[in-house]
C-alpha cells in the first residue's frame, strides 16, 4: 500500500468546484463587510474562520490511515452517484482490503474547531444534547453504499443542526451559531461515520474515510450554514 493512493478528492471535481464557489462567495461577503458581525457571533474572527474553511477544502484531499480490515474484494476506479452527488473511487492495484482513514478537512479540522467553540462558549451540556440529537438523525439517514462507504444526503447535517441549535439556544439562551457548527460537525462524524464503522467491511470500499467521501460535503456546508445562521440571528436580535 502506498500512502499516495489514499489521497483523492472526496467528491467529483464538478461538485468540489461548487463547494469552492460557495467558499469564494463567503469570502466576498466578508470582504465587503456583510458577514463581519456574523463571525464575531460564531466565536472566531472572520480571517480565522475563512482560513479554517479553506484548510478544510485543501485538507479534504488528505486521508490518514488508522486501521485496516482483512483482505477482501474491493470496488475500485468507479463513479458512484448518491442523492445527486458523485463520488469517485481511486484506481488501485493489489489493495489489501478496506483501509479506514481520517480525513483532515472533514474530520480533524471540524473536530478541533468544535472543541474550541465548546470551550470558548462554555456550552458543554447544550453542545452534548445538540450533538446527540443530530447524531441520531444522521445515523438514521446514513446509507451504506457499495464501493464508497457510508453516505449521507448533503443537506441533512446543516438543516438538522440549524433546527436543533435554534430550539436548544432558545431554551438555554445560548448562541445558536456555534451550537449549530458543533452539532452539525460532531453529530455527522459520530452518527454517520463512527457508529457505522461495523458495516464498512461488507461494502468493498478500498478506503473508508471518516469525514471524507460520503460526509465531507455535508460537514463543509454546515460550516457555511453556521455563519449564515449567525448573521440571521444577529439580525433578528437587533
Amino acid at each position: 500500500m502506498h500512502f499516495g493512493h489514499l489521497q483523492y478528492l472526496p467528491i467529483a471535481p464538478l461538485f468540489f468546484l461548487l463547494l469552492v464557489g460557495l467558499f469564494a462567495a463567503l469570502v466576498l461577503f466578508v470582504e465587503v463587510g456583510i458577514l463581519q458581525y456574523a463571525y464575531t457571533r460564531l466565536g472566531v474572527s472572520s480571517r480565522a474562520a475563512l482560513l479554517l474553511l479553506f484548510g478544510s477544502l485543501l485538507g479534504s484531499y488528505i486521508n490518514i490511515p488508522v486501521a485496516q480490515f482483512p483482505e477482501q474484494n474491493v470496488v475500485v476506479g468507479q463513479e458512484v452517484t448518491y442523492f445527486g452527488m458523485e463520488y469517485i473511487m481511486p484506481v488501485l492495484a493489489d489493495w489489501p482490503g478496506t483501509i479506514v482513514a481520517v480525513n483532515i478537512g472533514g474530520a480533524v479540522i471540524p473536530t478541533l474547531l468544535s472543541l474550541y467553540l465548546l470551550i470558548k462558549n462554555r456550552s458543554w451540556l447544550a453542545g452534548l444534547i445538540a450533538t446527540a440529537i443530530v447524531a441520531a438523525i444522521c445515523y438514521q439517514m446514513a446509507t451504506p453504499v457499495q464501493g464508497v462507504g457510508i453516505t449521507l444526503p448533503i443537506f441533512t447535517p446543516p438543516i438538522a443542526a440549524a433546527i436543533v441549535a435554534i430550539i436548544i439556544s432558545t431554551i438555554s439562551r445560548r448562541n445558536a451559531a456555534p451550537l449549530a457548527y458543533v452539532a452539525g460537525s460532531l453529530g455527522t462524524l459520530i452518527g454517520a461515520d463512527l457508529l457505522n464503522v461495523p458495516k464498512i467491511p461488507d461494502l468493498g470500499a478500498p478506503v473508508a474515510s471518516i469525514g471524507g467521501a460520503g460526509t465531507f460535503d455535508g460537514i463543509f456546508v454546515t460550516g457555511i450554514m453556521a455563519v449564515l445562521l449567525a448573521s440571521l440571528t444577529s439580525g433578528w436580535r437587533r
